[in-house]
């Protein structure tokens, strides 16, 4: 695949790693170089997050510090503690009389059936995915990415590996917006500019069946294990926004969202949508609507790159090495 650029060309953004490749699960740290007006939108039926009260608008804290990403389900959640740490040594945080309280968001997704179900991100996993903190970041089978799995209609044996994602958008105006996800979604993806399903529940031939047709027809494995997938995505954009049009950005992303899993937003799934603006350039007039364009497309790339970037492990094929396989089974 050609590179799709990534969240990382907005200016101010780094992103690091931590991944344990043995337990398969890992955690994904977001961090802006000055403090970034942040908001979020949780859409799937089971959510796990932290801090994300204090991004919707009306309440007081306006910036963030950092925004986390981690596997190993609510166990997870410890990984922001991490990066709390790691920012506070720095001296990064929202003041108050004695020092510094990093604002540190994070959601989790689950992979604790992929690995070891004893193992998860923990605080020193955090703070060292926040010590790695870089310009650019890899793809696939790393951080939160490294034990998720799409296609699980027909039960998890029959699912594929996917991972982390990341694409940008830009446009003539010199406005940014870029995205990573890590994705685990219960159900398809699928590329929104063929409609060709890349990644989802393995017939018996290792061809993809379709979700949807599968929860029409009653043949969904059973029992259906609920809140064990999740696509997790933070959107970045040099454009200068307040609280609240990072929230509706936020919205506005799950569009790209939607796009690329079918079917998205379900009761088994946490999704859910960070916004960050590092306020590098001011907006005017139709500025937002173009950043909501560029935000939303780059939501669906890094979807899909999160698939196509991901590699097989042991029982569970990846899109890249499933197609070659059947490909050569047709010859």
């Amino acid at each position: 695949m050609t590179n799709a650029g990534s969240i990382t060309d907005v200016l101010g953004i780094r992103v690091g790693h931590w991944s344990d490749r043995r337990a398969l699960t890992g955690c994904t740290v977001i961090i802006p170089d000055k403090p970034a007006v942040a908001g979020v939108d949780v859409r799937g039926g089971a959510p796990g997050t932290r801090e994300t009260d204090l991004l919707r608008p009306g309440n007081l804290v306006q910036h963030v510090h950092a925004i986390v990403l981690a596997g190993g389900s609510a166990y997870g959640l410890e990984a922001a503690s991490g990066v709390m740490r790691y920012l506070a040594e720095k001296g990064v945080g929202f003041p108050y009389g004695r020092g510094v309280i990093p604002i540190v968001p994070a959601a989790i997704l689950f992979d604790l059936g992929v690995g070891r179900p004893d193992c998860w991100p923990d605080i020193d996993a955090g703070y060292k995915a926040a010590s790695a903190a870089k310009r650019t970041t890899p793809e696939g089978n790393i951080g939160a990415g490294t034990g998720a799995t799409v296609g699980k209609a027909l039960g998890p044996s029959r699912a594929m590996k996917s991972g982390i994602g990341t694409a940008s958008e830009s446009s003539v105006h010199g406005l940014i917006a870029g995205a990573i996800a890590a994705v685990n979604a219960s159900g398809d993806i699928v590329d929104p500019d063929t409609g060709r399903t890349l990644a989802g529940a393995r017939r018996v031939d290792d061809t993809i069946d379709d979700t949807i047709t599968v929860l029409r027809e009653g043949r969904i494995w059973t029992p259906e294990i609920p809140n064990e997938n999740t696509v997790l995505v933070v959107v970045a954009t040099n454009a200068a926004l307040t609280k609240e049009q990072a929230n509706r950005l936020a919205t506005v992303c799950h569009d790209g969202l939607a796009r690329s899993v079918r079917p998205a937003h379900t009761q088994g799934d946490g999704d859910i949508v960070f916004a960050l603006s590092t306020g590098e350039r001011e907006i005017e007039g139709a500025d937002y609507r173009i950043v909501e364009a560029l935000a939303t497309r780059a939501v669906e790339r890094a979807i899909v790159r999160g698939v196509t970037e991901a590699e097989s492990i042991p029982g569970l094929p990846a899109y890249r090495d499933l197609n070659v396989s059947i490909q050569k089974r047709r010859r």
